[in-house]
Parts: structure tokens; C-alpha cells; sequence
């Protein structure tokens, strides 16, 4: 098996993910792949990796991926969801910083409904 089927779901993922200037290239039995993406995306694609491997010790994978600030993401309110519990799914948000993104969608913090789409400030 060649290190790009060994981390195939992970390429996938970095493609479906829309990581911006993705270069995938296996040279000498190391697989070599870096883009530009979001914080989120970032931390999905290690923790698969963390899957595929989980001691981290094949050493033939070469992972670089820069997080690009100021994106967005749209998240559709599920039953159950509130800004703190959406928070939580994103490293370093608050329900402070969704609330804040959108005012113009949300006027009470506390009363949001399921279908409704929200920013989420990357």
C-alpha cells in the first residue's frame, strides 16, 4: 500500500474541507501535504490523522496547514443547540463571539430555534 492510500480519507477530507493551495505529494515513502484553511478544519484533519496513526509514529506524513483568520462558517441550528454548546464544537469561541456576528439574526441570545443559520467567525 502507498503512503497516499494509507492516508486517503485524509486527502479527502483536506479537498471536501476546501483547503486552499492543497499540494499532495509523496516523495521517498513520505506524503507531503500543506494548504491553507480555517482553525476547525485544521483540528478535523489532525484528528484524523491522530486516527490513522494514532502514536503518531510512521513518520511518513509531513502535515502543513496554515490557518487563515477572518473566515466564517454557516451553521445551521440543530433542536437542543445553544450559543454556548455551539461555542464548544469551535477551538477558541464563545457564545459571546457568535452572538456578536449576528445581531441582525438573533435578537435574545437564549432564543434561538432549530434551522435557523448562523455565522460562526472563524
Amino acid at each position: 500500500m502507498s503512503v497516499k492510500d494509507k492516508y486517503s480519507r485524509l486527502i479527502t477530507l483536506a479537498e471536501e474541507s476546501g483547503v486552499a493551495d492543497l499540494s499532495v505529494i509523496e516523495n521517498d515513502g513520505i506524503l507531503y501535504v500543506s494548504g491553507k484553511t480555517s482553525a476547525l478544519k485544521k483540528d478535523n484533519i489532525w484528528k484524523l490523522y491522530n486516527e490513522i496513526d494514532p502514536d503518531f509514529r510512521a513518520g511518513d506524513l509531513v502535515l502543513d496547514l496554515e490557518v487563515i483568520e477572518g473566515q466564517e462558517e454557516i451553521y445551521e441550528i440543530r433542536k437542543g443547540d445553544n450559543l454556548s454548546k455551539i461555542a464548544k464544537k469551535y477551538p477558541g469561541m464563545t457564545w459571546q463571539k457568535i452572538y456578536e456576528a449576528n445581531k441582525d439574526k438573533i435578537k435574545d441570545p437564549n432564543l434561538i430555534y432549530p434551522g435557523q443559520k448562523i455565522l460562526i467567525p472563524l
